[in-house]
């Protein structure tokens, strides 16, 4: 299995207009993170978790000229704003199959209500075919896919293991019984939003709190804003086997 980090980044990375924050102007490559999704790949087959606003120019930096499906972990912008661009791989393959909760897709239907006109479709709206997913594992082509509830603040939302492998975004409570989902997970990505405490996000210290926690072998951090600092001196400081993700990392597991 392969895995792509299309973007490692949040809203928050983007500075105020006037801001000199020098995280935003680096030239470390690295510092360069746009909004979190990432592409998975095994065998001949390819799913992305999440679709936010960049993700036209993610789909066109990676090169990726085939897209199976697309797994939702929430409703907000970040995660799925792109939607729309899901249109040139809906005309070469038709219908996308997006999977995402019930609460989810319903707020689909409100914020892209063209997308999911059967009956007064505007001609080349994209067009997608819906699975609803639940606590249960499911399967994408021969794959089981265990999902994650985690807490965002108030909200439920998903991160997804696939063998062993985990992404957990936008997390700042798992309850017990989740985490014993995670057992023997040989890779695990999950979100460090900053330095400081947040509302709805692990901060770095809860972040690694629930690595040493989980023990995988390797861990990514990602959801990871400009407060956090430079990639190159944030790395030096991680445990060993705790890495920093970035924009166009490719990891296999």
């Amino acid at each position: 299995m392969k895995v792509n980090f299309l973007g490692t980044g949040t809203s928050q990375g983007i500075p105020v207009i006037g801001s000199t924050h020098p995280v935003c102007f680096s030239d470390d490559p690295k510092d360069k993170r746009l909004r979190v999704s990432v592409l998975i790949e095994w065998d001949d087959h390819c799913y992305a978790i999440d679709c936010g606003p960049d993700f036209r120019y993610q789909m066109l930096r990676a090169k990726c000229n085939r897209l199976d499906g697309i797994l939702f972990t929430h409703e907000h912008s970040d995660h799925v704003a792109g939607i729309d661009d899901i249109r040139p791989f809906v005309f070469r393959q038709g219908d996308m199959p997006i999977y995402a909760h019930k609460r989810v897709l319903e707020a689909l239907h409100r914020r892209f209500d063209y997308v999911f006109d059967t009956e007064n479709r505007y001609p080349g709206a994209p067009s997608v075919k819906e699975i609803e997913i639940t606590d249960s594992p499911f399967q994408l082509k021969g794959l089981t896919v265990l999902p994650i509830n985690v807490q965002h603040n108030t909200l439920n939302i998903f991160g997804f293991r696939f063998r062993d492998f985990a992404y957990i975004t936008d997390a700042k409570h798992i309850e017990d019984k989740e985490i014993d989902k995670l057992k023997g997970v040989k890779v695990l990505v999950i979100n460090a939003l900053r330095e400081t405490s947040h509302v709805s996000h692990f901060n770095l210290e809860e972040a690694l709190e629930f690595i040493d926690l989980i023990k995988p072998e390797r861990a990514y951090l990602t959801h990871i804003s400009h407060l956090m600092g430079f990639h190159q001196t944030v790395q030096a400081r991680l445990p060993e086997g705790v890495y920093l993700a970035y924009d166009n990392l490719k990891i296999t597991i």
